[in-house]
């Protein structure tokens, strides 16, 4: 077979707009019930296709680039029609920075087959086909030829649905999101200007002028827990019909904030974001990468740091403090299978590197736990914590009955409950040398099959509010200078993660410009 350039690219594009976007497709006739205007919009979207490939293929480029067109479209298909994923700017950063073992938690047999039917063999197709070569002028009149034919067909398109596409533009933006692979295309080259072809944003240090204000009582220790996907109302505290928090329910004195929102929908954005100097509304990842956080804050005024992980890394919050500790990969048989390893690991050595250390000044510990983190629920929590049965056993959440994605994701939280339980308890070990606090919150939540969603990571606006509003508790030991009292009468105001900033800084009685007593949450009820 051969074809020229053109009809490749035609062909090409049909190929996309009918195997690729049936999510597109049907997300959009759920909206507007109009079997010919979705006609015209596959027609539209075809035609995009084909100007958009004539303008930036060439010879040398067609074949390679379309492969691999064929190749992520039929992945990005599978995603977005099992978990609802929408593969935008942030998403992609999320995929770039994910480890293996997430990404084998992501592998099954249908992902395969989506790239098998709607890649491989494509691809093949594609790579026997010889293409007619034509002279320079005749190529560039082809390309013009196809380029016009597709404009006219487009102002034809619009004009018939003028009212109708007025309304999908209008009203409706968040449904071209579903394009494929027009929508990521756009946002694989919005992430690659914005990290690797941009001017890098100069480097900027805050707190430099940070100290350690003098305390009357004795120094501090302070655990920062890090969740993972925790949505607030699985949390029985928050009123979720199953007990979820059968030990922290117990614990006197157990701060619980009902209302707080994050930042980003996705750890990539959720974790630098709630660290870092800048609220959700003036964030951005340069930003976040060209600023210190307040990690670097406590550097600064000397406290003792150090970051334990179990998760996605600190997504560079950590990268310029000694103590950081990554156990993503360790082998301890105890806590850690071929799936990686169960919360627990983290106390592992924890009371003996506190107290190896200089103890002259307060300890700020981070740990990063694995929490919830789907698809594969199940692999989260030791067998002893599957109390909620039959569970889904399998990443595809969409292949199980939602009650067991449910019952798998509800233990999750029943040993992340454990977890802080254990963490508490630690603490309480150490009160008689420390004054001891604890302050966990999740990085966002998550979608468990409401309206076909799955995971996290929607674009903040149209994300439902599962995926934005993460389980968050505090607690405080007897010596620690927060009045229990004042605190829990602030407990149901609205905060964000944007308060997390200012909020371990008094934590740490730190003493700095950068320190908003606004933002932080204890503000009012610290024991002076």
């Amino acid at each position: 077979m051969k074809f020229t350039q053109s009809k490749i690219i035609l062909f090409s594009s049909i190929f996309f707009t009918l195997f690729d976007n049936f999510v597109f497709f049907s997300k959009t006739q759920e909206v507007f019930h109009n079997i010919f205007f979705l006609i015209a919009n596959g027609i539209v979207l075809t035609s995009v296709m084909v100007i958009l490939f004539n303008l930036i293929l060439n010879k040398w480029t067609l074949k390679p680039i379309l492969i691999i067109l064929f190749i992520t479209s039929s992945a990005a298909a599978y995603f977005m029609q099992t978990y609802g994923t929408i593969i935008d700017d942030k998403m992609i950063q999320n995929m770039i920075e994910t480890d293996t073992k997430e990404v084998k938690d992501l592998l099954n047999i249908t992902l395969f087959l989506y790239i098998f039917i709607l890649g491989i063999i494509p691809s093949i197709i594609l790579y026997k086909i010889k293409i007619i070569y034509q002279p320079i002028k005749k190529e560039l009149l082809d390309r013009i030829k196809y380029i016009i034919g597709s404009i006219i067909v487009i102002v034809v398109m619009f004009f018939m649905f003028s009212k109708t596409f007025t309304s999908f533009f209008r009203k409706h933006k968040p449904l071209r999101y579903y394009t494929n692979p027009t929508y990521y295309i756009y946002n694989l080259g919005k992430y690659i200007n914005e990290t690797y072809l941009k001017k890098p944003l100069p480097f900027k240090q805050i707190g430099l002028d940070a100290k350690i204000e003098p305390t009357h009582t004795k120094q501090k220790l302070f655990i920062f827990v890090l969740g993972e996907a925790a949505r607030y109302d699985h949390f029985s505290l928050n009123g979720y019909k199953r007990d979820t928090n059968p030990l922290l329910s117990t614990i006197p004195n157990l701060i619980n904030y009902p209302n707080v929102h994050s930042c980003g929908t996705e750890t990539a954005v959720s974790v630098p974001c709630m660290f870092s100097p800048y609220n959700r509304s003036d964030y951005s990842n340069a930003k976040a990468k060209s600023t210190e956080s307040v990690i670097d804050v406590l550097n600064h005024a000397g406290v003792n740091i150090l970051w334990r992980d179990n998760d996605s890394g600190s997504k560079k919050v950590a990268s310029r403090i000694k103590n950081y500790q990554d156990f993503n990969h360790a082998k301890n048989p105890k806590y850690c299978n071929n799936s990686g390893c169960h919360d627990d690991i983290l106390f592992v050595g924890l009371q003996k590197w506190i107290n190896d250390i200089n103890n002259s000044k307060p300890i700020f510990i981070v740990l990063h736990t694995k929490g919830s983190h789907g698809p594969a629920y199940y692999k989260r929590y030791p067998k002893k914590y599957a109390k909620y049965t039959p569970v889904c056993k399998t990443n595809q959440l969409q292949d199980c009955k939602r009650e067991e994605v449910v019952n798998a994701y509800d233990n999750t939280i029943l040993y992340t409950d454990h977890i802080l339980d254990r963490v508490i308890k630690f603490l309480q070990k150490n009160q008689n040398k420390y004054a001891v606090g604890m302050y966990y919150i999740s990085d966002h939540g998550e979608s468990l099959g409401e309206n076909g969603i799955y995971l996290h990571g929607l674009p903040y606006f149209i994300a439902p509010d599962a995926q934005k509003h993460p389980a968050s508790v505090a607690w405080f030991g007897k010596d620690f200078d927060i009045n229990i009292t004042c605190a829990k009468k602030l407990s149901n105001k609205a905060y964000t993660q944007d308060n997390i900033f200012s909020t371990i800084l008094g934590f740490m009685n730190i003493k700095t410009k950068v320190y908003n007593p606004k933002m932080d949450i204890y503000s009012k009820c610290r024991i002076k």
